[in-house]
């Protein structure tokens, strides 16, 4: 398996840590989130991930206005985008080791460009490690 990219939508400002929001109401955004991330990355794909390879996950916030963003905090609002991303690869979220994320200063869009790539296990040979 080679990369994989997705463009996902923006994540809703209700899954932000610092909303302070009745329980209901997150949960609600939460797994609306979650399904419609599921939904479009099962459109784009029907690959299944190795269950037993580390995979790298690369965000790139593109905000859908001009305002300025906390890149920590978008990352913890994809936490139910990554669930779905990972329910519809057929993987455990686990399998993501590595995680970097930028945020897009010069676009408007209001999307995730999210991009999976395999990390490579190999010994100083480039021989696969168990």
């Amino acid at each position: 398996m080679g990369m994989l990219e997705f463009q996902l939508p923006w994540p809703p400002a209700q899954l932000s840590p610092n909303a302070r929001l009745h329980w209901v109401i997150t949960y609600r955004a939460k797994a609306k989130y979650r399904d419609h991330c599921w939904a479009v990355v099962r459109s784009q794909t029907a690959e299944r991930l190795d269950e037993k390879q580390e995979y790298a996950l690369e965000f790139r916030f593109v905000p859908p206005d001009r305002r300025s963003y906390d890149r920590d905090n978008l990352i913890a609002r994809m936490k139910a985008g990554i669930d779905g991303l990972a329910d519809a690869l057929f993987i455990d979220d686990k399998r993501f080791t590595t995680l970097t994320a930028s945020v897009s200063a010069d676009s408007v869009g209001g999307f995730v460009q999210v991009r999976i790539t395999p990390i490579s296990q190999g010994g100083p040979s480039g021989q696969q490690t168990v």
